[in-house]
């Protein structure tokens, strides 16, 4: 039993508005991220394709199917470089509108190329009541069965890519002079005399941290510095001062940084200071 329902473009862009509004109101981003696989994946490279392919003949539906998926893999990056250099930039709400766009403009140039052509010459969805492909040879079910293999194992696994980012996880720490800049750090001391400079933490760790600055001259402690708590993304720079007890050149001054409950040293920096009398 077969049922012909058109090409889709109707139904489609209801599921488009529909889409966008949950994820829109959804709390979950996992749900979003279900959601919006329709419009990342599928949805821009079909209605593109029916313009391309506006007729039944010259494509079957298996490789409209690929050719759906290869095209909206191609158009979608597209758009999120365009929208890089526009003023709204690359955020959900920019490129759902912006898909959405697309699929909208595409779907009407597709709706009037399909009005051109005679009712037999177009291109039809059709509901079959069987295994797609199964009434062919034995090349062909072989064929259907990897095609279908290949999508759901390239959608399985970019789902699980896009639900499951690796999040790299560091922290910023770095050294300045007292005057703010590369370079001007204090390399010549007299011997008592106090030296200065800025030292700067940037947490990148996605969670709020607490920090600890140890300074270190010729291997013994000589002052410290913290806890400072910061969250994520967020900076923070603070004047630590030192002073160096003992006559001689390239003395060692080690700035060592400890995250919030560890006892091993998580980055360190270092300074060669002459000292003289």
């Amino acid at each position: 039993m077969r049922i012909k329902i058109g090409n889709g473009l109707l139904p489609l862009n209801l599921l488009v508005i529909l889409l966008i509004v949950l994820i829109i109101v959804s709390p979950s981003s996992i749900l979003r991220i279900v959601l919006g696989l329709p419009l990342v994946l599928f949805f821009s490279g079909y209605t593109l394709g029916l313009v391309l392919f506006p007729k039944q003949e010259g494509i079957d539906s298996i490789e409209r199917v690929a050719l759906s998926f290869g095209v909206s893999l191609a158009v979608v990056p597209l758009i999120g470089l365009i929208l890089n250099y526009t003023p709204w930039g690359i955020t959900l709400e920019s490129m759902l509108y912006s898909i959405a766009s697309f699929i909208f403009v595409v779907s009407i140039v597709a709706w009037v190329r399909r009005k051109r052509l005679s009712e037999g010459e177009r291109f039809d969805i059709e509901l079959r009541f069987s295994l797609p492909g199964w009434g062919g040879s034995t090349w062909d079910k072989v064929l259907s069965v990897v095609m279908v293999v290949v999508i759901l194992g390239a959608l399985g696994t970019l789902g699980y890519a896009i639900a499951a980012p690796r999040v790299e996880r560091f922290t910023e720490f770095y050294i300045l002079g007292i005057e703010g800049k590369v370079g001007d750090y204090p390399e010549e001391l007299v011997v008592g005399e106090e030296g200065k400079a800025n030292v700067g933490i940037v947490n990148r760790e996605h969670v709020t941290m607490s920090y600890r600055v140890e300074v270190m001259v010729n291997g013994v402690k000589n002052t410290d510095m913290g806890p400072v708590v910061l969250s994520h993304e967020e900076e923070w720079e603070g004047e630590v001062s030192f002073v160096l007890g003992t006559v001689g050149e390239k003395q060692k001054v080690e700035f060592l940084l400890y995250k919030q409950g560890q006892t091993e040293v998580c980055q360190s920096l270092l300074l060669w200071v002459d000292v003289t009398e």
